[in-house]
């Protein structure tokens, strides 16, 4: 698969005064609402390779990776497993493998039908992404929730295809932290066309910093790369087992990978 499109984006000033757009915002926010409820339920027919990368951009800076695979389990359930395992030369900072699954469960399609009334959209005008003409929107929670983390950013929506095709935000909460060891809140995600008209996420980029006793300030970057996308074999039926029997496991490891499976 080719790279995630290097996307120069503007950002948006605090308080946008664009023309209107051509179509009512409120179709467009509607039209891209049923785009995502589609790209979702594509994006859950696919399994997948994703790397995760954090790196300490300085001067001989370290760098820890690991490698998952995320796919559906027999029944029906999104999992992510452990493909290798962690490799870390990190010389500031010390992170691991539960450290970045908030990582691995961060809301990818948050503006679903059922979630938009959730929010508040301003239109912001239209950007030039590549090879696309977008619209943006910047969006907030209506109300803070404890249960549920919430975008908080800007949006950017292909003027052909009414899809989500880039995002650029937080997600926040009424419990600050969500227990999250990493610094990174500003996410920038990418997506790529599938099938000619589903635009799934493939690319999430992340830069910030730490505090350093009696130097500079430490800059961090996490990547987040998702590749080899496969349709996920349909789940054999039951022969002959109960109903609400327990799941089959999922498919064995190759030998020398270990296992940590991760709802999604």
């Amino acid at each position: 698969m080719a790279p995630p499109p290097k996307f120069e984006v503007k950002r948006i000033p605090s308080v946008p005064h664009p023309g209107p757009p051509p179509l009512p915002a409120q179709e467009i926010i509607q039209r891209f609402a049923a785009n995502e409820d589609a790209a979702k339920s594509v994006y859950n027919t696919y399994d997948f390779t994703e790397t995760i990368r954090i790196e300490e951009v300085a001067d001989n800076g370290g760098k820890f990776t690991v490698t998952g695979y995320e796919f559906t389990r027999p029944d029906g359930q999104r999992a992510w497993r452990v493909m290798k395992q962690p490799q870390s030369n990190l010389k500031v900072t010390n992170y691991s493998l539960e450290d970045v699954r908030t990582i691995v469960s961060l809301p990818l399609f948050f503006l679903t039908t059922d979630q938009i009334g959730k929010y508040d959209f301003l239109y912001a005008g239209q950007q030039k992404l590549d090879e696309l003409n977008t619209y943006v929107f910047q969006v907030k929670p209506k109300q803070l929730s404890r249960a549920q983390r919430l975008f908080q950013g800007v949006i950017f929506v292909d003027d052909h295809d009414l899809a989500i095709v880039e995002t650029y935000g937080k997600f926040i909460s009424e419990l600050s932290g969500m227990g999250q060891k990493l610094p990174f809140s500003l996410f920038e995600t990418y997506r790529e066309n599938f099938q000619g008209k589903y635009w799934l996420p493939t690319y999430t980029t992340s830069d910030d910093y730490i505090d350093q006793p009696n130097a500079d300030p430490l800059q961090l970057r996490l990547v987040v790369r998702a590749t080899d996308f496969k349709v996920s074999p349909a789940p054999a039926p039951a022969s002959g087992a109960p109903p609400g029997g327990p799941p089959s496991p999922p498919p064995p490891l190759a030998p020398g990978e270990s296992s940590s499976e991760h709802q999604h």
